[in-house]
């Protein structure tokens, strides 16, 4: 299979359990959590773009197209993905894909968007649409590889069907994780004041 993949960084969260605000705009050791995304993932040139509702203004030092959701009421992920995809199609054609990843976890894989891409690569010549990464026996959906024409389909199963889940989406296609490791779990996001302090301590360590 020949992929060429894009990129959306997830942003559109209202960040609850934060008191509001751009969670990825807070700063862990110095520098915004976003920042730390940036400096340990490998884009390696693919086209990227900030999914986040609201003034894009504030993300204008990352010079990257800022795109709000396509499907209005702070519908989840799902509404980011399919911005994702949908602002893919229009805008890079040549790309096949699109991986997705949420933009408040500070110790992101290196390799991320190459393995993800080397998931889909199935043996035994098995189809396969999607694939999500995962640590330790867990899933991680938001950090996945998606076909950009699940797009239309996307729209389709959050408008008619109202589904908000990834789950309840990935669910009706072929879909295979690909497995991390890693100290602290590489995944690990930030939703808590307390998770500040625990990824200061493995930033110091």
């Amino acid at each position: 299979m020949t992929i060429k993949s894009a990129a959306i960084l997830l942003a559109g969260g209202q960040a609850r359990r934060m008191g509001g605000g751009d969670k990825n705009l807070m700063l862990l050791a110095g520098k915004p959590i976003l920042q730390h995304v940036f400096d340990r993932v490998d884009f390696n040139g693919r086209p990227l773009m900030i999914n986040a509702n609201g003034d894009p203004s504030r993300y204008a030092e990352y010079g990257l197209p800022v795109c709000s959701d396509v499907i209005d009421g702070y519908a989840g992920p799902l509404a980011g993905i399919v911005t994702g995809l949908e602002w893919v199609a229009a805008n890079h054609p040549d790309c096949t894909h699109m991986i997705s990843l949420a933009t408040d976890a500070p110790f992101l894989p290196f390799d991320l968007m190459a393995r993800l891409e080397a998931g889909l690569d199935a043996p035994n010549d098995t189809s396969v649409d999607i694939a999500q990464a995962m640590s330790f026996k867990r899933r991680h959906p938001v950090f996945a590889i998606w076909p950009v024409a699940l797009a239309a389909a996307l729209r389709c199963a959050m408008i008619d069907d109202g589904l908000r889940k990834i789950d309840d989406f990935t669910d009706r296609y072929q879909c295979v994780t690909v497995e991390f490791t890693g100290e602290p779990d590489p995944f690990m996001n930030l939703n808590r004041l307390d998770d500040f302090d625990l990824a200061m301590h493995f930033l110091q360590t």
